[in-house]
């Protein structure tokens, strides 16, 4: 597989791991002593398949979807998407991708899974029903440009990340990473056609989210601007400069009307912006944090500190819960949103969790762990369930 542009922006080859399936207690953190004590949860937790990343849960199909970029060389494992039994975690099928996949995000509704295959500018798009492929969208063609080493090479524009899906309008909205100029790719979801590339996104656009309500599209950068996008007209609305240096994962709160972004603080993110991407930035922002962003006006209205080195969130907003993996401290914190987003837990899953995802009906979270680099090389990583009820 090919180097990672921003290790820890495009999908980091941290190499994490973990044993085979355990039952635990997790470790709570109580963030005011003056409140009631809240019940650690259980946490399941099984060794699936080398390299995993991002994953998703669904509902309607009651599975767990993870990503294995697989391994490299000859016999290596190819790269899939395995199908989980949700309750426990046993592997239920395997998905062939002719490309890596990473990032993954789930359309229960119409029985879709996309995956994005990273380092070959397309998205593969999964059938949840029957569990095959049922298209690929190629988003690019090679380019003569300059590499992440700075000499002529032939390569795809850009890197993929995080996917968003908006059945509104029918559309799938893709950041590409680059250093210096990061584009927006639209895909049709009936043709799997692009509809339209926006340049201009910057240093490292990562996250994606949206407004529903308002058909808005936030796209965050590495450079702590958030570039507002209308679903519909495709039009870039404005760009908000925002108090933060490392926008990674952003989730909309609908209830507060809010962006909730990673401020992630990587020194080495800091390092690729100033000797690579040559901008003249001023630091903004404390990372290890996630901020609260009024999406009118781009204002950080709130910090709330994480562990360390913070990667992904997810938001039940039924229960007023937030969710946070923290790479480099290894844990996941929670949050209580309709108590001044109070510290309930910090739970270690031990060495990189990667990617949280809901049960809405449950409140169970899933999260994908990585090895560490003790971990036999090309050894199996993890999914762990954690279950607070």
């Amino acid at each position: 597989m090919k180097v990672a542009l921003i290790s820890t922006v495009v999908v980091a080859a941290l190499i994490a791991g973990c044993a085979g399936s355990k039952d635990l207690r997790a470790t709570s953190v109580q963030g005011n002593a003056m409140t009631a004590e809240v019940a650690a949860p259980t946490v399941l937790r099984t060794a699936v398949a080398p390299a995993l990343y991002e994953l998703a849960y669904s509902p309607k199909q009651q599975a767990v979807f993870v990503a294995s970029v697989g391994g490299q060389g000859e016999g290596a494992a190819a790269p899939k998407i395995f199908r989980l039994n949700p309750d426990t975690l046993a592997v239920e099928a395997e998905i062939a991708l002719d490309f890596p996949g990473l990032g993954v995000t789930l359309d229960d509704a119409n029985n879709r899974l996309y995956v994005g295959n990273a380092f070959d500018a397309a998205v593969t798009v999964i059938d949840t029903r029957t569990n095959h492929v049922v298209g690929v969208a190629k988003l690019a063609e090679k380019i003569n440009a300059l590499g992440f080493d700075g000499k002529p090479t032939v390569r795809y524009p850009h890197n993929l990340r995080e996917l968003l899906v908006d059945n509104t309008t029918g559309r799938l909205f893709a950041p590409g990473i680059w250093i210096d100029d990061s584009s927006l790719y639209v895909v049709n979801l009936k043709t799997l056609a692009v509809e339209k590339v926006m340049p201009g996104f910057g240093f490292g656009a990562a996250g994606v989210t949206m407004d529903p309500n308002a058909g808005k599209v936030y796209v965050a950068n590495m450079q702590g601007q958030v570039f507002v996008v209308d679903a519909k007209t495709l039009e870039l609305d404005r760009v908000m400069e925002v108090q933060a240096d490392q926008l990674l994962n952003m989730v909309f709160d609908n209830k507060a009307g809010r962006i909730l972004a990673i401020d992630q603080g990587g020194a080495n993110v800091d390092g690729v912006r100033q000797n690579l991407a040559k901008l003249d930035y001023q630091p903004r922002g404390t990372g290890n944090r996630v901020v609260v962003i009024n999406p009118e006006t781009g204002v950080v209205e709130k910090s709330i500190p994480t562990g360390t080195g913070p990667v992904n969130l997810a938001l039940d907003e039924q229960r007023g819960r937030l969710y946070v993996t923290n790479r480099v401290s290894g844990t996941v914190t929670v949050y209580d949103r309709n108590d001044n987003d109070r510290e309930l837990h910090s739970i270690a899953l031990p060495d990189f969790p990667n990617t949280p995802r809901l049960d809405p009906e449950t409140g169970a979270l899933y999260v994908s762990i990585k090895n560490g680099e003790q971990a036999t090389k090309g050894s199996n990583e993890s999914v762990a369930k954690l279950s607070f009820e």
